[in-house]
């Protein structure tokens, strides 16, 4: 027996990896493998960073990754993009410059990893710092005349800037900044504050807590200076037929001025304009208007103010009864009968122009052109020869048209002798 195992092993050897070739040719071909790139690039996960350390290097957020795997498999990881992830361990680095190698890691088999992009990744790590700042204010612009504005007040005065430590050395003062241009009010507002460096740029990769701080800034007007509203003066009206839509003015408040400030203080808190003059206005009014101020007052800055009217005509409508239909466009040889002469006409239009339409500024007609003999309906035409006038509406809308070849007529009878 032993010695005829020994004679067939060879033969027994050949028939094993002959079956294992033709199970792996079957499972090859019913399953077959693919070398594919990922469709969507894989976020970097970074683990096992010390708190003590920051980096201080830009880390790629994705990477590319090249996998071979049979179809079956990539069916998963298309369902489940999670399941690759790629990893960048810090466990256990120090500051200092270093190189790594990216670990992917794929939870399902079988699996093999053709190429990742980027692979290593270089990077340095810093001790992470922190410092206490007082927060400059910086102002810029100036409040608006006759407004002058208080001491500031932060909350809070100083903030917390932590980041690498070189990063961190680069900052020397950190900075609010509030632009005062044609303040009138009372400024309070929370701010975000900036880490600068010796030369007043802003400094990168670093962090400020809080990131906000509120500033509030007392803003009052000076002894002798006053805001007062515009108010428009009207003479006139405007045309018959013409409405006035609205009027405006542009500023609605000026700053004036008297070196006895009582003097403004008794004012009303409103001044008028010159007269603005509508009389029998039919367009819109753009002017400029100076200000009715009483002796030793003065207004500050431009010493006129624009005056914006909209005047517009009336609208109406009117209803046309009765008006003819005349019939266009007949052919030769044929006569036609209609179902009504008449149709009621309703018009809209200015006011004043429909006080002037007349019976002869209207035509109305049935256009026939290329029909033929029989029976239609068909909606008249109205032309309004006044401009701006228009149609709302026709009664009847529809005509009925009949329309049938002339008849020859009979021919006159024989005389008898």
């Amino acid at each position: 027996m032993i010695r005829w195992i020994s004679k067939n092993f060879r033969t027994f050897l050949w028939a094993f990896a002959l079956a294992i070739a033709v199970w792996i040719s079957a499972v090859t071909s019913a399953d077959p493998d693919e070398t594919r790139t990922l469709p969507a690039a894989v976020p970097v996960q970074i683990i096992g960073q010390s708190p003590n350390l920051v980096l201080n290097s830009k880390i790629p957020k994705e990477v590319e990754i090249t996998l071979r795997a049979p179809r079956s498999v990539w069916n998963l990881i298309d369902a489940d993009p999670q399941i690759v992830s790629a990893i960048l361990d810090l466990s256990g680095l120090s500051s200092g410059e270093h190189v790594l190698d990216l670990q992917i890691q794929v939870h399902t088999r079988p699996v093999q990893i053709v190429s990742v992009s980027p692979h290593t990744i270089t990077f340095t790590m810093e001790p992470l710092v922190t410092q206490s700042f007082s927060v400059d204010l910086s102002l810029s612009g100036e409040a608006a005349t006759g407004y002058q504005v208080g001491n500031a007040s932060l909350e809070p005065v100083k903030v917390v800037i932590a980041g690498a430590q070189s990063q961190v050395q680069k900052v020397t003062r950190a900075r609010v900044s509030v632009n005062l241009s044609g303040i009138r009010e009372n400024f309070d507002q929370a701010l975000t504050v900036e880490g600068l460096d010796e030369k007043g740029q802003k400094v990168d990769g670093v962090t400020i807590s809080p990131e906000k701080i509120r500033v509030l800034l007392p803003v009052s007007q000076e002894g002798g200076y006053r805001d007062v509203a515009v108010k428009v003066t009207i003479i006139g009206r405007v045309a018959r037929g013409y409405r006035l839509t609205d009027i405006s003015v542009f500023p609605p408040v000026v700053t004036i001025f008297s070196a006895d400030p009582l003097l403004v203080s008794n004012l009303p808190g409103v001044v008028e304009t010159q007269p603005l003059d509508l009389q029998n206005a039919q367009n819109d009014i753009n002017t400029q208007l100076s200000l009715n101020l009483p002796f030793g007052v003065s207004v500050i800055g431009e010493q006129t103010v624009l005056i914006q009217a909209g005047v517009s005509p009336i609208e109406d409508s009117r209803t046309l009864e009765g008006e003819k239909v005349e019939i266009t466009g007949l052919s030769t040889g044929l006569t036609s009968q209609v179902s009504t002469n008449t149709v009621d006409v309703i018009i809209s239009g200015p006011l004043s122009l429909l006080n002037t339409l007349t019976r002869q500024d209207v035509r109305t007609t049935v256009d026939l052109t290329g029909l033929t003999a029989g029976t239609y309906q068909i909606t008249p035409k109205v032309e309004i020869l006044i401009a701006d006038v228009i149609v709302q509406s026709i009664l009847p809308n529809k005509i009925e048209v009949v329309i049938t070849p002339i008849n020859a007529l009979p021919a006159s009878p024989t005389p008898k002798p």
